[in-house]
């Protein structure tokens, strides 16, 4: 692909302003290549496209395209491409950052995977399941299961988020401790390109160093170079046993220590490891009956763990035992619960699913997915905690998150009783407070949901700027007229300097 300047209005042939034009050179060929099915006009159909289901995200475009397979999405790519018509590539639309969101201006059109739902083979002697890009994740862990095996990625939205934006934006979720971020379990893909080619790329190959890892591009790119369109995902194998333990600890710098001599004794049966302070289960419970408190008294810090293994509960539950007397003796554990049965493991993790539920019915919050080092997470919260104190008198810390990973969901809750619309205004003066510290620390102000348009006017402050010139290059080779979800992930002043 010869690089050109990317266009900053894609524009250009004003075929979007133009109904009855887009009409004939856009709508109808695309209705010629996909069907009455596959392609929605009315307002009210399309509405499902348009809102996120969380932080208002909402946008407005002539049409929704859904191709039933790669060769219609790449047919519809090229009628895009010669058209400049851009779009927005959207999966299961269960994002957090507006990355699957469009416009609200009519200026794109959006391109779901949603009818591309095959699961096209499974390769037990490779470990390796192929499948479509709008294969539901809870389907491809199920398809895993019924053969044997285990695909890890586990995330709270995987019974409708789709694989092929859990790879668009590098989900992480609550196993990356032990089994990495969605990266890491992609072995090949299949992508469409901005001009409508297909780039086969499904090859279930542990071992190719013939050139660079040409994958690694679309993953985390939030469908601004391409679409992904089929993944070949590695499988493991299945656990015979797991053990699931809510552990009480004094700060996370305690639970850091514990982390470390857990790791060291227990290595790899660590599946999760989820951190949470005390006012999340609170807030969990208050809102939801079926979330209770499993300890007799009430302490300042938890850990949700699992483990997770071959061989049987009793040797695992066994070896979590000692370790947990270890840290109890060491003061790094306070007190603790093993779950005995299949319906106290899910007692347990009721309260940390509950507690992204209860945090939004309790008022303005504002939401962090930032990480920093594993060895910096009690530093980062303490920091936190006493800037926002010392500027919003009465904010609530509420910090919870993977402390595998180092990836903390710091979401401080606005002062109780107080009006929400009056604490909603301070989300600038709090991001800029939470992100500048995460940056002093070496850490990301964006974990697993990407940039999308939540980020889009800090990532220039907390990237360098040979690092948003790289990105921009990318975006250049792989996109010169700006198609590909425009407005997301890469600052339009990056764009607008390229040469």
């Amino acid at each position: 692909m010869t690089a050109q300047p990317v266009v900053a209005d894609p524009v250009g042939t004003g075929l979007l302003r133009d109904p009855g034009r887009f009409a004939r050179e856009v709508l109808e060929p695309i209705r010629k290549v996909v069907g009455e099915r596959g392609l929605i006009t009315d307002r009210g159909a399309m509405q499902p496209h348009m809102v996120a289901w969380r932080d208002n995200w909402a946008g407005r475009v002539p049409a929704v395209v859904l191709p039933a397979d790669t060769a219609q999405m790449a047919a519809v790519m090229t009628i895009c491409a010669a058209t400049r018509t851009p779009v927005v590539p959207q999966g299961g639309n269960t994002g957090l950052t507006g990355g699957g969101q469009p416009h609200a201006d009519d200026s794109e059109i959006v391109l779901s995977t949603a009818r591309m739902n095959r699961i096209r083979g499974m390769d037990l002697d490779n470990d390796t399941i192929t499948v479509d890009a709008g294969v539901v994740l809870q389907v491809i862990q199920e398809a895993a299961a019924e053969a044997g095996r285990l695909f890890p990625l586990s995330l709270g939205a995987e019974g409708s988020c789709q694989i092929g934006g859990n790879l668009s934006t590098n989900a992480g979720g609550l196993q990356a401790i032990r089994y990495g971020t969605a990266r890491g379990l992609v072995l090949g893909l299949e992508v469409v390109l901005p001009d409508g080619r297909v780039w086969d790329g499904l090859r279930g190959l542990r071992k190719d160093n013939a050139g660079y890892d040409l994958k690694q591009l679309f993953i985390g790119a939030e469908g601004t170079l391409g679409i992904i369109t089929g993944a070949t995902l590695r499988l493991l194998p299945r656990p015979e046993a797991t053990v699931t333990a809510f552990l009480a600890t004094p700060s996370p710098r305690h639970a850091v220590a514990w982390l470390r001599r857990a790791k060291a004794a227990l290595g790899e049966t660590i599946t999760t490891m989820e951190l949470m302070e005390r006012r999340c289960l609170e807030i969990a419970a208050k809102h939801s009956p079926r979330v209770q408190d499993p300890l007799a008294q009430a302490y300042p810090w938890y850990l949700l763990a699992e483990l997770s293994g071959q061989g049987t509960e009793e040797d695992l539950a066994a070896r979590l035992l000692r370790v947990l007397e270890e840290g109890l003796e060491a003061a790094e554990l306070l007190d603790g619960t093993v779950a005995a049965s299949a319906e106290q493991a899910a007692a347990l993790w009721r309260i940390r699913e509950g507690t992204p539920e209860g945090q939004r019915l309790e008022g303005a919050s504002f939401k962090h997915d930032v990480s920093v080092p594993v060895s910096q997470v009690d530093r980062f919260i303490a920091e936190a905690d006493a800037a926002l104190t010392r500027r919003f008198p009465g904010i609530r810390s509420f910090a919870f998150g993977h402390l595998g990973d180092g990836n903390i969901h710091y979401n401080p809750v606005q002062a109780e009783g107080e009006p929400a619309a009056e604490w909603a205004a301070r989300l600038p003066e709090v991001n800029r407070i939470v992100h500048d510290i995460v940056a002093s620390l070496g850490g990301s102000i964006t974990a697993e949901h990407g940039i999308g348009r939540l980020r889009l006017e800090e990532v220039g402050r907390y990237k360098a700027p040979v690092e948003i010139e790289m990105m921009a290059r990318l975006k250049q080779c792989f996109d010169p007229m700006n198609l590909m979800n425009p407005g997301k992930m890469l600052p339009p002043a990056a764009l607008h300097r390229m040469p």
